[in-house]
């Protein structure tokens, strides 16, 4: 049996994977266990690992590093892919009103830190560590050490002291921003969260309305839309009580009704364009538009054809070819106006209005194949995780600041995640994944990177607690992650009105927590949580980073 026990204790490369696969399984298993409601699920990997560490368990450290760090690369590249088609549309939404309540939280965090180190007799090394496990920010850890050792080259004591420091504070960080949102969650209905204005799942109205605009009267739709910088679609025109569908040629009398959809934001400028605004509600759920007129008929095409990846919806010339109208894209749950600039996405779902042959012939021809699309496509990820670590790598030269900034393993492949999810089909890259495969690697890389952090962390994490100073570490480290994040968030959701699932990502995006993430994902519905997560993850990790760095500079 001396087989079987070198298996489990000689550091090879099949050690390695069987340790990280036992502390993967375990923690799983564990996770699954369901009290009052509340389970960890993937989390619980992490503390599966903290025990394995504890009990003297050890794998090849460069097997660790990489096992933990491709683990992260993974999972947070593909967060980026998955927000990427609608990211910068729920930018606009909602974006900086995101990123200010997140430098606002950090700006809470920072100065409580500060009051701490003005207050105790803990180190200005030690404070950041602290900081920067509370925030669970590594990135932020190791700009703090690079930072003293260039400032003082001998002083490898303070940065292993805030090394310690910030590996003591950073599983209860992971725990108290869990333990936010769960009390969030019990304080907040997910009924609260749905009324809200934020919400990024539809930012289209369509409006019933009837001209009377002098302006306009006998002019065609092409005219009219020359006329105005807004952006609409009018679907249906009722001429002389009979629904007809229109094109850019068709010309628009006094009285006739028009339905119109265009953004949320110009619905009031739609209004003065063509006149009065009938009380209709066109965007309550169950309407069946095939009612309207027995002639057109209302259907949802998929893009599933690669040769429409990227190309111009105008340059197709669907209306003029075939008679259909394009009301809505849909694309990663979110809803465009379909515009002739707007560039299709593998997995874009148009809604198409027309006679119904001409409307098959379109579903033909863009493909309309679901099944098309269960098929993976790795080049992309591959390229993405490349470009990824090279944007991370590069250093960043900020005036008055001695150290370079990068933005590190997390920072570059989540910009570039979402870049390539928002503009990969420009270059004709296939970047759509079906949401079970996303789901499936980003849930193997978490589960890499929490093996990897708790097997590290767990060697002498219960020896350090049980010190004095281990204990005050624990319980400022907690401070720091529990009340500026519980503050923030009431401020954002009654303050701000700002949806609780939102309110959710932006908190786990301010403290760089992907475990947290993981569990506001598995308990809230849509993808709200995600959106906010990576709109703040990259200027709040920049910015932690950068802190780090001042607060050394300007205190030792």
């Amino acid at each position: 049996m001396n087989w079987l026990n070198e298996l489990f204790t000689e550091q090879t490369f099949m050690q390695a994977v069987m340790i990280i696969s036992i502390i993967c399984a375990s923690g799983l298993a564990l996770g699954k266990i369901n009290i009052k409601g509340i389970s960890l699920g993937v989390t619980f990997v992490f503390f599966a690992g903290i025990a394995a560490g504890h009990f003297g368990i050890k794998i090849d450290p460069q097997m660790l590093a990489l096992a933990q760090n491709f683990g992260l690369i993974l999972y947070i590249y593909s967060l980026g892919v998955q927000v990427g088609p609608g990211f910068f549309s729920s930018f606009k939404q909602g974006g900086i009103k995101l990123n200010l309540l997140s430098v606002g939280l950090l700006l809470i965090g920072s100065l409580m830190a500060m009051i701490i180190y003005w207050t105790t007799d803990t180190s200005a090394s030690d404070t950041v560590g602290l900081l920067a496990g509370a925030v669970t920010n590594t990135p932020m850890l190791g700009a703090g050490q690079q930072t003293i050792l260039q400032m003082d080259p001998g002083n490898q004591q303070a940065a292993n002291d805030m090394a310690m420091a910030c590996a003591v504070a950073y599983p209860f960080g992971l725990i108290g921003m869990i333990i936010s949102v769960i009390i969030l969650k019990k304080m907040f209905t997910p009924k609260e969260g749905k009324t809200s204005e934020t919400s990024y799942s539809d930012n289209t109205f369509v409006a019933e309305y009837q001209i009377s605009n002098p302006a306009i009267f006998g002019k065609t739709i092409m005219e009219i839309r020359q006329s105005t910088d807004c952006q609409f679609v009018i679907s249906r025109v009722w001429k002389n009580e009979k629904l007809i569908l229109p094109t850019s040629e068709t010309i628009l009398e006094e009285n006739e009704h028009v339905l119109v959809t265009s953004a949320k934001k110009d619905v009031e400028r739609i209004k003065m364009l063509f006149g009065q605004k009938e009380s209709t509600d066109w965007n309550k759920k169950g309407i069946d538009w095939n009612a309207l007129d027995s002639q057109l008929v209302s259907k949802k095409v998929l893009v599933t054809k690669s040769r429409h990846n990227g190309v111009k919806l105008g340059d197709l010339k669907l209306r003029n070819s075939y008679g259909i109208n394009i009301t809505r894209v849909n694309r990663a749950g979110i809803d465009l106006l379909p515009s002739r600039n707007l560039r299709l996405q593998l997995g874009d779902k148009l809604t198409v209005v027309g006679d119904a042959r001409a409307v098959e012939r379109v579903s033909a021809i863009l493909g309309n194949e679901a099944i098309r699309l269960k098929n993976p496509h790795l080049l992309s990820i591959f390229i993405g995780i490349i470009l990824g670590l090279i944007l991370g790598s590069i250093p960043i030269a900020i005036p008055g600041i001695s150290t370079p900034v990068k933005l590190g393993l997390a920072g570059g492949p989540i910009i570039i995640g979402i870049l390539i999810g928002s503009f990969g089909p420009r270059f004709r890259l296939v970047t759509y994944t079906t949401r079970s495969a996303n789901l499936m690697l980003r849930g193997i890389g978490l589960s890499l990177y929490l093996a990897g952090l708790g097997l590290d962390a767990g060697a002498h994490f219960f020896e350090t607690v049980m010190r004095p100073e281990g204990a005050a570490w624990v319980g400022i480290g907690f401070a720091i992650t529990f009340i500026p994040v519980v503050l923030m968030a009431l401020f954002a959701l009654r303050v701000s009105r700002l949806d609780f699932g939102s309110t959710c990502g932006m908190l786990c995006g301010s403290m760089a927590n992907p475990m947290a993430l993981n569990y506001a994902n598995e308990t809230l519905p849509g993808d709200n949580p995600a959106v906010s997560y990576a709109t703040v993850y990259p200027l709040s990790m920049f910015s932690r980073v950068i802190i780090a760095q001042i607060i050394l500079m300007f205190f030792i």
